[in-house]
């Protein structure tokens, strides 16, 4: 073998394991910070929001007539589903912040769709989301029951102000059933997580937002659906 086309080789097999990597790392699901995460090696059909293919779903962005904001929409055939994320912080001497997200899946097919959630990532740390608090869902529950305190929703402004939906919450300890959306029906899923890292924030004259990409990727109908969110164009939804 030649020089150039032992050299051809080895790049090819770097971008392989790349790309191997990559895929596992949005295909997991989300775990506890404590526990060994577990991937997930079956074959999915990915869509990558802003990587359109001919055979792929169609990438789109739109903003939020009542506040502004960006959606990101993925539609493959006769499902859509639209992605938003904001941050803020709960007190402003706090040094880490929350990150909310909300995913709206429309189902406009004749068929039941399964929702799960996948792997989430902020600037390549690996997160999991948070527990909500129950009072959400009308209990005045405030611990999990390993007795690990739960997130507030009410606290945050994201929520709170309705920006973002509180119709339903993936979280760390979310029930092994698949969630079920109903033909011609929608529904939204949200999460909460905190940003892993010390001061996240880039502030400059335009103002503070999150430092590099927040990644998640959710399961609908046996699709993987990723969406990438640029730091700068993550929302504020501070006070």
């Amino acid at each position: 073998m030649s020089p150039s086309a032992f050299f051809t080789q080895v790049t090819q097999m770097k971008n392989l394991a790349a790309l191997t990597f990559f895929a596992l790392i949005l295909g997991l699901r989300a775990f506890p910070q404590t526990e060994v995460p577990t991937f997930k090696a079956e074959v999915r059909n990915a869509f990558v929001w802003g990587e359109d293919a001919p055979s792929g779903a169609i990438s789109s962005t739109i903003k939020d007539p009542l506040t502004g904001t960006e959606i990101l929409k993925l539609k493959h055939k006769d499902v859509e589903i639209n992605s938003r994320m904001g941050f803020e912080k709960v007190r402003p001497e706090d040094v880490s912040e929350f990150i909310a997200y909300s995913t709206t899946i429309i189902n406009n097919t004749q068929a039941e769709l399964t929702i799960e959630q996948g792997g989430i990532t902020v600037d390549g740390h690996l997160v999991s989301p948070l527990l909500v608090h129950a009072s959400i869902k009308g209990t005045k529950k405030k611990h999990s029951d390993k007795g690990t305190d739960v997130t507030d929703i009410q606290q945050l402004h994201c929520f709170d102000s309705g920006t973002f939906s509180s119709e339903k919450f993936f979280s760390q300890q979310q029930p092994s059933s698949a969630v079920i959306v109903e033909p011609q029906k929608s529904l939204t899923v949200s999460g909460v997580i905190k940003d892993p890292r010390h001061y996240p924030l880039l502030c400059s004259a335009d103002g503070c937002f999150p430092k590099g990409t927040v990644r998640y990727s959710i399961r609908v109908g046996g699709h993987e659906y990723i969406f990438s969110w640029d730091g700068r164009s993550i929302a504020n939804c501070g006070r």
